[in-house]
């Protein structure tokens, strides 16, 4: 098959969850078909980046703007912009029009069998049909973007991001039904993101193909782990992290730290903002981002995962049962990955039962390990890519009868 991706930034090297998503399933569809990519890059273009993409790649064409790394006075302009338009922010920042004339040129010179668009805000461009044979057109929703915004609203925080969230999550809402009805199928990371899209729009065809790992990078290194430090791991720019981990240092930090004052705390992930980086001291350690996480896991006695907004599925679990951690997170923070509590991993959701979870692990050697173990396997029968990969393959398939695709757009346009 010839499959073109349209990516809001380029997959390669990953350095944030997205980012690994794209390179991971696109890699491993390159295995066995022609993957082309076009997609935003930042001006004058990252030399290492297109470097890293065109190892599995036919080819790459990109649009000179770099959303990842928008100016802050930008990106509030948009963001009061967006308040008086019928569009989300989200939307409003990654419409450029030299990208549609872009993706319109490819899909009128090339034969792709399939474009797969990556998030719903993308999805916003025009997607041509040639005929009498057109590519099947796919979403991958990395996450139910107005359910994460909603819970963004509904979660403690400051006044004006609850506000601005509590309007927003329902342009995004409006958006991503809209993005739903006009590809042949979506993609989807977690059996409960599945649900909420056939809430609104059930006709859709739908499969989750959930967030995946190298099984082989992240393996357990036989390295000893330092039986006294915690480890979060994440983009700490991703506002959900943010969070996170300010809720943790607040409530959860001190109660570990009157009861085992040796335990130390690494936060590892790119671009810490000041709120994080004022928490340092001698036992805790904010590195920003690296290079390679894998030593930092390797030496984790315990990995933490005390989110309390989220979408989709978390690389940073899938990573550390790969890795054959002992995981200690929230409902939240696991959701969508099949963890059972006590066997996989510790759930736990406020911060006394967190606490304790944390020194129970801590004090207990054996638990460590069984936590690790059976972690470890479950990565391996479940959440491997080369199965993700197997799995949206068989998406393509299914979705490859023109008839049905007809009469699926058909049924839609009845429902709306």
């Amino acid at each position: 098959m010839r499959i073109l991706f349209v990516t809001p930034y380029l997959p390669s090297p990953p350095r944030f969850g997205a980012q690994r998503r794209l390179e991971g399933l696109m890699r491993g569809l390159a295995r066995r078909h022609e993957v082309s990519l076009l997609s935003f890059s930042k001006p004058g273009a990252d030399e290492d980046a297109l470097a890293a993409t065109r190892e599995y790649t036919h080819s790459i064409t990109t649009v000179p703007y770099d959303v990842l790394d928008v100016e802050l006075g930008q990106k509030r302009l948009l963001q009061l912009r967006s308040l008086a338009s019928r569009h989300s922010f989200e939307t409003l920042l990654m419409r450029r029009p030299e990208f549609q004339r872009e993706l319109s040129a490819l899909l009128a010179s090339a034969a792709y069998d399939v474009v797969q668009v990556e998030f719903s805000q993308m999805g916003s461009y025009q997607l041509t049909r040639r005929e009498p044979r057109s590519p099947i057109f796919v979403l991958d929703e990395h996450n139910i973007e107005y359910d994460l915004t909603r819970r963004t609203a509904q979660a403690p925080g400051s006044v004006a991001r609850k506000l601005y969230s509590a309007a927003n999550w329902r342009k995004l809402r409006s958006e991503e039904r809209r993005a739903w009805q006009s590809f042949d199928g979506v993609v989807l990371t977690s059996d409960r993101d599945a649900e909420l899209l056939r809430e609104d729009v059930p006709l859709t065809k739908t499969v989750v193909v959930p967030n995946g790992v190298d099984i082989e990078a992240f393996r357990p290194s036989g390295m000893p782990r330092d039986p006294a430090t915690l480890l979060f791991l994440g983009a700490i720019n991703y506002y959900p992290n943010t969070d996170g981990i300010l809720d943790f240092l607040d409530n959860t930090w001190p109660l570990i730290r009157a009861a085992r004052p040796d335990t130390r705390l690494q936060i590892v992930g790119m671009d810490p903002p000041e709120s994080v980086l004022s928490h340092r001291s001698e036992n805790v350690e904010v590195t920003g981002f690296v290079e390679d996480p894998l030593p930092y896991l390797a030496r984790a006695s315990v990995v933490v995962v005390p989110l309390r907004i989220g979408g989709g599925t978390r690389f940073k679990v899938v990573e550390a049962m790969s890795m054959g951690k002992a995981i200690v997170s929230t409902s939240l923070g696991a959701e969508g990955i099949d963890v059972a509590h006590e066997t996989h991993a510790l759930l736990c959701d406020d911060a006394q039962s967190f606490a304790a979870a944390v020194l129970r692990v801590l004090g207990d050697p054996a638990l460590n390990d069984r936590l690790g173990h059976a972690a470890r396997q479950l990565a391996e029968e479940r959440y491997g890519w080369r199965a993700a990969v197997a799995k949206l393959e068989g998406f393509y398939a299914q979705l490859g009868c023109a008839d049905s695709r007809v009469r699926l757009r058909q049924q839609l346009v009845e429902v709306a």
